[in-house]
């Protein structure tokens, strides 16, 4: 396959702390995202839509993994990601003091990827690039430029393209002591002379004004300009923060604005780190697709704005969608990380996995299994015993394909939802005290929804509620806080967010009563991820729904049917109408599945290997009828 870029040098996990306007040494937790500038941009290069790749190393340990799963949950390649058995991965930790100060402090002794060399270049990859990409930093070692100067050679005998983010950090060039990783500028004049080694190689060259002074050796911006471009005919583009950048592909004007520009963005600063490489990644896009430079550079700034308003650096990085809709619809808040359109734009587009199909097994019963011990005689601490034959019967019957999943609870299915993680299956997790209406939530919660904290990311919050669109108004809007507290809870936790609404249990329905439901939380701002609805055998009702949902949000995930303990047979039907729309991608059943299971072995009438049969067979049963019903959907379009 071919590449559009290749990037090569810095990776590392970034550790950012959550306390904005707090001192480093003060910050009481962080969160942990992918970093280091060739990262960022091949992270950030993949949203846009190029074809990417990243040539580095990182350790053999969690935080090497760490960044090679991140790199291809964002679709970049990591041939190049090398695995150095003997040293650590690079960390950076990082704050927000205020609008001027971002202190950070970097972990690379002898860090992995400052171990790259020649030998870690492949030829045969390099040859599938139409551009390489290289950063600063990798030219302050003999060692690491040696390998970057091999991969432009072989660029450059293929016929692609090389570009040169300056990415200077005085820090990182032995320059500055460990506290002092925030300075972005320090005169050195063998640092000066490093790089315009290596100038002439390049078709691009990307700095900021400080940037460009130590490339071209004088604090003047039009002289350290000039004084590039004596030594090479790069395309020079200069950052010029809130003024925009301006592109100079021939002579050096006496003026920088008379570059070439694209518009400017009036937003609030929030963050700085790493807007550069959002930049850098919207700059690539243009001059790879053959756009020209000014509308580059608009995309570019753009890329820059939505960075530096948000927290992270490659987390910030907009998808080709967001960035398309940004220029069409403009600035409506300048702080654009509390537009909420913009960031469910964000959020949709960026999500990480595809889950086409949804067969999905639920055991997230917690009154009806008590209820279900209670009439057995058992106790009911033997419950999350059974969850755990639950997973193990799901786990049979998915095989490690994909396309299966699981709803469970924690507090009967603790131990099933640890031994979950990291099966391959879906995960999601209810939050609703059973039963209840006016909704209330799990108490293990907490009064802010602040557990969902210790929730592993892929873990999908859901929640049920007994919800009419005639509710009496007073319960209604009780109802829908509730939901609006947790899904912004879940929002903030970076966590998906199911909503299943059962209309039936609260009132009569017909084909519209849904669809009504659905369009009354979008329009109060909630915007599931996923929709669990009832198993309506209608089509007008279904097709109501999914008109809905599309309408409103392009890019929901889909719907998943439930089950209500209906009989096989008339779940099953329910699936040849559901099925055939693409909205719906499956189905989400529990006592279908286990409640026969359950009866038997709370008597004792079934041991452990008779109630994963049973509930496998049942399982198995109705995945065949979802295939066989989209099949059927299939061979009608």
């Amino acid at each position: 396959m071919t590449l559009d870029v290749i990037t090569i040098g810095r990776a590392s996990v970034d550790l950012y702390g959550v306390q904005v306007g707090s001192r480093l040494e003060d910050m009481r937790s962080f969160n942990k995202y992918i970093g280091g500038s060739p990262t960022n941009i091949a992270a950030g290069t993949a949203r846009l839509g190029l074809k990417s790749a990243l040539i580095t190393r990182v350790g053999d340990e969690h935080m090497g993994r760490f960044i090679r799963e991140q790199l291809r949950a964002e679709g970049v390649d990591v041939t190049g990601v090398i695995t150095d058995p003997e040293r650590l991965t690079a960390l950076v930790l990082l704050g927000i003091r205020d609008h001027e100060r971002f202190p950070l402090i970097f972990y690379r002794e002898n860090c992995a990827d400052m171990a790259l060399c020649e030998d870690d270049i492949d030829p045969g990859l390099i040859a599938r690039a139409r551009c390489v990409t290289a950063t600063g930093t990798h030219l302050s070692h003999p060692r690491t430029e040696a390998a970057v100067l091999k991969a432009l050679r072989l660029a450059r005998e293929n016929g692609a393209l090389c570009a040169l983010d300056i990415d200077y950090r005085p820090n990182l060039w032995g320059l500055a002591g460990h506290g002092d990783g925030e300075a972005r500028y320090i005169d050195s004049p063998a640092v000066t002379a490093r790089l315009q080694k290596t100038l002439p190689l390049f078709d691009l060259i990307v700095g900021t004004e400080e940037e460009f002074h130590i490339a071209g050796g004088s604090t003047d911006t039009v002289e350290a300009l000039r004084a590039v471009r004596a030594l090479t005919s790069a395309t020079l583009v200069c950052k010029r923060g809130p003024m925009g950048a301006a592109a100079f592909p021939g002579e050096i004007p006496d003026s920088l604005d008379e570059g070439i520009s694209g518009p400017g963005f009036p937003i609030e600063v929030f963050n700085v780190l790493g807007a550069g490489d959002g930049f850098m990644s919207g700059l690539l896009r243009g001059w790879l697709r053959g756009e020209d430079w000014q509308t580059s550079l608009t995309w570019a700034n753009a890329c820059g704005a939505l960075a530096v308003s948000r927290h992270g650096c490659t987390p910030a990085y907009p998808s080709w969608e967001e960035l398309q809709f940004f220029l069409e619809r403009g600035v409506q808040t300048p702080a654009l990380r509390k537009d909420r359109a913009l960031e469910q734009i964000h959020w949709s587009t960026n999500r990480k996995g595809d889950w086409p199909e949804m067969r999905v097994f639920a055991f997230d019963h917690r009154a009806q299994l008590e209820a279900i011990a209670d009439e057995a005689g058992a106790e009911r601490a033997r419950i999350p015993l059974f969850k755990q034959l639950c997973l193990r019967a799901a786990l049979r019957v998915a095989d490690g394909r994909p396309g299966h999943g699981i709803l469970c609870d924690s507090r009967l299915g603790q131990e099933a939802l640890f031994q979950a993680e990291g099966t391959g299956l879906w995960i999601g997790r209810p939050t609703e005290w059973p039963g209840s209406r006016p909704l209330k939530l799990e108490p293990e919660l907490g009064p802010d929804c602040g557990a969902l904290s210790e929730w592993p990311r892929d873990h999908v919050v859901k929640v049920l509620c007994f919800y009419h669109p005639d509710d009496e108004e007073s319960l209604r809007r009780q109802q829908e806080g509730t939901i609006d507290r947790l899904f912004a809870a879940a929002r903030r936790n970076d966590l998906e967010f199911l909503l299943e609404i059962i209309p039936s249990r609260a009132g009569p329905v017909n084909d519209e009563t849904t669809a009504r439901v659905i369009q009354r939380f979008y329009d109060i701002g909630i915007f599931p991820d996923w929709w669990k609805l009832e198993p309506m055998t209608s089509g007008p009702a279904w097709q109501a729904v999914c008109d809905t949902i599309a309408r409103n949000d392009a890019h929901c995930r889909g719907i998943v049917v439930l089950g209500l303990e209906a009989e096989a047979g008339r779940l099953i039907e329910s699936f040849t109408a559901a099925a055939r729309h693409e909205m719906v991608r499956g189905f989400a059943v529990g006592r279908t599945i286990f409640a026969h299971a359950a009866r038997e072995w709370l008597t004792g009438r079934m041991n452990d290997e008779q109630a994963i049969d049973d509930m496998a067979e049942r399982y198995r049963e109705l995945c065949a009828a979802w295939d066989a019903a989209r099949a059927t959907r299939g061979e009608a379009a």
